[in-house]
């Protein structure tokens, strides 16, 4: 969408205080929240070098992400992720299929404006699943009246040849504004120093959206649709093992799945999605409403989502997709603002979802449900001086109908239960109910220096996944069944700041302990002969050791320290530093297991960067940064059933470089070159899940390695078709 400098609705100067809109009732100071937010902007995005949305966001301190190849990615906070993490994009909860490690999150990256992060316990403002944050993907403002305007971006990458195409047209007359983009995005298989190209990682996009807007004296009103259309393979890392070549399946003769090598002159092919692949839909309706009422303000948000997630994964069966996930969400969001008096701000409101997935394939997972939950809130906020104090509470409600579904000997659906067919699901209703609330305070020290606390209980409802759940999917060998009697999680969470800014220096030290009760995990089971237990999904056409969902307690502490310095007097320079830290542990278990799987490393970034307002006529606004990102070994793993194993560190180098280019004294284009992995380090992340597939025999590596050196060229030309 048409995007301009800004943090959350209000123009950035450097003369403000940074504002941020996640969490709060109205635009807040950052430095003024006592929750801990990060910001990445517009600007910081387009520097860099990534495969998709939530590997840019992983830059910041305490955000990390699960991965499958370029383009799956999840997003962690402080360690947690899946559904303890709230996606936020046009004013509503991204509802997909986020419960397993194959869905990446499906927002066009073209779009986004901005990202904010709040981490810790946000269920008071969000609900059940915000227990480790949330991520809000921000759309641009509203164009100036009486203007008409417009940008065009192209991208290409050398890994894996990503080409980029993004237009976007925007106008705003008399109040009825409108904003059009169109997202086209390719690539092939990706390639590293150890693996050549990795087979079968290619991907394409094709997405649209529109805003339609009145604003007016009282409010405005904004009509958001949106489609994302993503079609991509899955790794699998299947190796011939006299070669080490990757393989591919093959339909036999006798039609039969046989796997042979993969062609190596189709790696570099577009479009080439052979068995496996996914086809991912996602379409969406919000209505954002902002109304003044009295002498406050009532905001009013419905949204609409149907998500498509089809995955063909059996060559024997033709043309089809097995998995077929449909999912139908409602969102709604009602919040009233009283009027500002005495220095209070004081907001309630009521939201929730509506949610009704059904299974179109002929493999089955989870069963299909029906879930409402609905909570109500209020937040109040109070200054005293050099004092903030805020703080709420919130009762929440979830109702879960799982479905029954029966199967008969081939693994088929039947429509009743009789002397040939077995209930492959049980029908069943849970009901969770919960409070969360938070108190903080953000206090000035002195002008330089601040500090904040903050404490927050967070609350989350069981997944259909993990209290139903009753097969294997294909994307992991294990048998997974789910426990309706599952209670639901709580957190509670302590964060601290503390905090320094001059015009030399900014110190940010934020650490934190949150402590989880319930906290739902899969346990392996043993067969009463010795051994696992292994169990076999008929239709699915795989057997594996067995595990269910289960419940104890965790503590997961940690935090970030950042560190920049931004001279006064050498307004050109600029050296940024962080580390962020996270321990997770859960009690009461043994050594071999007592660490939660997939912890992200402690992680260390540091950025120079040197910028010049003006070069010549035509360069302007020009930049060049260089950093390192250090990721230290992985040892506090989950030993117990061998499916986690220690990650060494390793360092990769990433560089910037852009400029603005002018003519006749107007901006004609943005020009910027960057680079990620510039030594083409063979690295494997500890929270990438091709890290556990085939051995290669021939070098003896384990699984499939990272991206190797990538350089993007990207070109961003603005454009006016009418000037206010």
């Amino acid at each position: 969408m048409y995007a301009q400098d800004q943090i959350s609705g209000t123009i950035k100067d450097s003369s403000l205080e940074e504002v941020i809109v996640t969490g709060v009732p109205r635009a807040t100071e950052k430095r003024k929240n006592p929750a801990v937010v990060s910001v990445l902007s517009r600007t910081e995005l387009n520097r860099n070098a990534y495969s998709n949305l939530i590997d840019a966001i992983s830059s910041i301190p305490g955000v990390s992400e699960m991965t499958e190849g370029p383009s799956i990615s999840k997003p962690f906070v402080r360690g947690l992720g899946y559904n303890r993490v709230v996606t936020m994009n046009d004013g509503v909860r991204q509802e997909e299929q986020q419960w397993f490690d194959e869905f990446g999150v499906e927002v066009d990256e073209n779009t986004v404006n901005e990202v904010e992060v709040l981490k810790g316990p946000a269920s008071l403002r969000y609900g059940s699943d915000a227990l480790a944050g949330v991520i809000n993907f921000l759309s641009p403002p509203t164009v100036a009246n009486g203007t008409v305007k417009g940008k065009v971006l192209t991208e290409y990458q050398t890994n894996n040849g990503l080409l980029n195409g993004f237009l976007d047209l925007a106008g705003n007359n008399h109040g009825f504004s409108w904003d059009v983009a169109y997202t086209h995005l390719q690539a092939h298989d990706y390639q590293n120093k150890y693996d050549g190209y990795v087979w079968n990682s290619g991907y394409s996009e094709d997405n649209v959206k529109g805003i339609f807007g009145i604003n007016r004296k009282w409010g405005y009103s904004h009509l958001i649709l949106s489609s994302f259309d993503l079609k991509l393979g899955v790794i699998e890392g299947a190796r011939d093992s006299a070669t080490g070549i990757f393989k591919k399946h093959y339909l036999a003769h006798d039609g039969s799945d046989s796997m042979g090598i993969a062609p190596l002159n189709q790696s570099t092919d577009y479009y080439n999605y052979p068995i496996i692949h996914q086809h991912i839909r996602h379409y969406k309706a919000v209505l954002d409403n902002s109304f003044t009422l009295g002498k406050g303000r009532l905001n009013a948000i419905v949204g609409v989502q149907v998500n498509h997630h089809q995955e063909a994964n059996d060559i024997t069966k033709g043309d089809i997709y097995n998995n077929y996930f449909f999912l139908r969400t409602l969102n709604y969001d009602l919040q009233y603002l009283l009027p500002q008096k005495n220095k209070w701000d004081i907001s309630f409101g009521v939201n929730g979802m509506q949610q009704s997935s059904e299974d179109r394939g002929i493999v089955f997972v989870l069963p299909e449900y029906d879930l409402f939950d609905i909570g109500g809130y209020g937040i109040a906020k109070r200054s005293f001086g050099k004092l903030t104090l805020s703080g709420g509470v919130r009762a929440d409600s979830r109702t879960l109908h799982g479905k029954a579904l029966y199967v008969d000997s081939s693994g088929n659906r039947v429509a009743q239960l009789g002397s040939s067919s077995v209930e492959k699901f049980a029908d069943y209703h849970s009901d969770f109910s919960g409070f969360s609330g938070s108190i903080g305070l953000a206090y000035d020290l002195t002008k330089a220096f601040y500090v904040k606390l903050n404490l927050a209980r967070g609350f989350r409802a069981p997944t259909a996944a993990e209290s139903g759940q009753n097969g294997i999917h294909d994307g992991t060998p294990f048998y997974e069944i789910g426990d309706h009697n599952l209670k639901a999680e709580s957190s509670l969470e302590v964060d601290a700041t503390l905090g320094v800014t001059t015009n030399d220096v900014s110190v940010e030290i934020t650490p934190f302990v949150n402590k989880i009760n319930n906290y739902i995990f899969p346990e392996k089971l043993a067969s009463v002969h010795g051994g696992d237990s292994i169990r076999a999904d008929i239709a699915a056409g795989l057997s594996g050791p067995t595990f269910k969902y289960v419940a104890g307690d965790a503590v997961l502490s940690g935090g970030e320290v950042s560190v920049n310095w931004h001279p006064g007097t050498i307004q050109w320079l600029k050296f940024e530093n962080s580390i962020s830290t996270v321990s997770a542990i859960q009690l009461n278990r043994p050594d071999s297991s007592k660490y939660l799987p997939y912890t992200p490393p402690t992680k260390i970034i540091s950025k120079l960067t040197f910028t010049a307002d003006k070069v010549n006529a035509a360069f302007q606004q020009a930049h060049f940064s260089i950093w390192i990102e250090d990721y230290f070994e992985q040892d506090k793993i989950f030993y117990q059933f061998g499916n986690e194993t220690v990650t060494p560190g390793y360092t990769l180098l990433n560089a910037s470089l852009g400029t603005d280019v002018r003519w006749k004294g107007k901006t004609i284009g943005t020009l910027i070159i960057a680079g990620n992995n510039l030594t083409d380090k063979g690295y494997q992340s500890n929270m990438s899940r091709l890290k556990y597939t085939d051995v290669n025999n021939v070098t003896g590596r384990t699984g499939v390695f990272n991206m190797g050196r990538n350089i993007s060229f990207k070109l961003i030309v603005p454009f006016d078709i009418k000037k206010g």
